[in-house]
């Protein structure tokens, strides 16, 4: 498989990490109006790796985006390494708005299976970040501009959009034993209880408590055969290792 170009490393990193550093406008009726406001929330992406938020009413980041919907979200990819510098970063621009879109709601939820205890309250909402541009560090002296275009996957594949709640029910429930081995032989995880929180066109996430992990895809898969043989060929490399 061939290295990613930057839009592909910067698309790595939405679809890899399940939280940023959010960045708010101050509204204008507080004193710090203008000024910019950071916060920390738990991030999903849409196929086309468009972030999703599902944030509180009653937090200051979302009443700064009731009153100015554009955003900067910071995706980390640095944790853990001796010199986080040399680490992937991206900072992604663009505007938020809410979306009652219930295959999104699920997405995050199936991503965050903690949230399904607060996403039906009057005072939670989900929000669907539409991506401008993208500055991606990739390490020193790998830095881009990199225009909505390059960062998001197009065009999303609908067959496989409708397909995925019932790829990972089938996959939880009758293949439990391929999540292990995709997490234990294939991405290098110990631990057993790892779940498929999600499958796109490039690959499928998985969790197990706190951790999340990316299961990349030799070539896209566009609906739910696709996904089976592409699936079924990622349990067959995993029991050969």
């Amino acid at each position: 498989m061939s290295e990613p170009g930057p839009g592909g490393i910067a698309r790595g990193l939405l679809r890899s990490l399940d939280r940023a550093a959010l960045g708010t406008v101050m509204r204008p009726d507080t004193p710090e109006a203008g000024s910019p406001y950071a916060s920390l929330v738990l991030v999903a992406v849409d196929h086309d790796a468009s972030p999703l938020l599902l944030i509180s009413t009653l937090a200051d980041h979302t009443k700064n985006l009731a009153a100015n919907p554009v955003v900067s979200l910071l995706f980390d990819g640095t944790v853990g390494l001796d010199e986080p510098l040399t680490g992937p970063r991206v900072s992604v621009q663009g505007r938020a708005a809410k979306t009652d879109n219930e295959q999104l709601k699920a997405r995050f939820v199936a991503r965050h299976p903690g949230s399904a205890m607060y996403a039906g309250f009057k005072d939670f909402a989900f929000w669907r970040v539409s991506v401008s541009r993208a500055h991606l560090v990739a390490g020193f002296g790998k830095i881009h501009w990199l225009p909505a275009d390059e960062i998001l996957y197009r065009p999303v594949a609908e067959a496989l959009r409708d397909a995925e709640t019932g790829i990972l029910e089938h996959m939880n429930s009758e293949h439990a034993d391929a999540v292990q081995l995709y997490a234990t032989k294939l991405l290098g995880r110990e631990g057993d209880g790892w779940i498929m929180t999600g499958v796109d066109p490039e690959g499928a996430d998985l969790r197990r408590g706190g951790t999340v992990l990316r299961l990349p895809f030799v070539k896209p898969v566009t609906d739910a055969e696709q996904a089976r043989v592409e699936l079924v060929r990622l349990v067959k490399q995993a029991r050969a290792a």
